[in-house]
C-alpha cells in the first residue's frame, strides 16, 4: 500500500545547508519525500511512501530522517492535528457541511482537543465517528495514517510528562 503522511522537524543550529541537508536526507532514504524547509530552523518531509502498513511506513521514514540528521527533534506526524475545514477537504464536503454535521450531533462527535477562536480535533477519532456513521468515504490509508500519526503525537508528548503526573492523569481518564 502507498501512504502519504507529513514529518515536521525542528533542526539543530548546525543544519543549516538546506543542499547538504536534502542530500543527506536522499541518501538515508528519504527519496520518496519532497523537502519543505520555507520556517527557519525547521523542515517538512511530505513522504509518500509504499509500505505494508501505516505503522511500517512512518516508523521507517522516522529511522530515516534520523540517520540523515541526527539532532532533529520530531515536531509532528501528520496528518493528526485538524480543524473543521481539514476534515471537510478530507471528505468532500464544505466546512459549513462539516460544521452543521458537528452540531447536529454534538453528543456524539468527537471532543476537540483544543477549543478556541479555532477547534483542533485528532483526525483518527474524527473519522472514525464519520466512519461508523456509513454516510462518508475517504481512503482506509488515510484513517490508518491518522490513527499512526496520533500515536506518535501522543507518545511523544507523554515523553515529557513527570511520571508521578503520568499516574494521575491515567488515573482521572480510566
Amino acid at each position: 500500500m502507498e501512504y502519504d503522511f507529513t514529518l515536521k522537524f525542528k533542526l539543530a543550529t548546525d543544519d543549516v545547508d538546506v543542499d547538504l541537508l536534502v542530500e543527506r536526507l536522499g541518501e538515508a532514504g528519504c527519496d520518496d519525500a519532497l523537502v519543505g524547509v520555507g520556517q527557519p530552523g525547521r523542515i517538512a518531509l511530505d513522504f509518500t511512501r509504499e509500505a505494508k502498513s501505516a505503522e511500517v511506513a512512518i516508523v521507517s521514514a522516522l529511522g530515516n530522517v534520523k540517520k540523515a540528521v541526527p539532532d532533529a527533534k520530531l515536531v509532528e506526524v501528520g496528518p493528526d492535528f485538524v480543524g473543521l475545514s481539514d476534515v471537510a477537504e478530507i471528505i468532500g464536503v464544505t466546512r459549513q457541511n462539516m460544521r452543521k454535521l458537528m452540531l447536529a450531533h454534538v453528543t456524539t462527535f468527537p471532543m476537540p482537543i483544543h477549543e478556541g477562536s479555532a477547534a483542533v480535533w485528532h483526525l483518527a477519532p474524527v473519522l472514525k465517528w464519520l466512519k461508523e456513521r456509513g454516510t462518508y468515504r475517504f481512503e482506509q490509508t488515510v484513517f490508518e495514517v491518522a490513527c499512526t500519526a496520533m500515536q506518535v503525537n501522543l507518545a511523544k508528548e507523554v515523553t515529557l510528562l513527570v511520571p508521578r503526573l503520568r499516574r494521575e492523569v491515567r488515573a482521572f481518564l480510566t
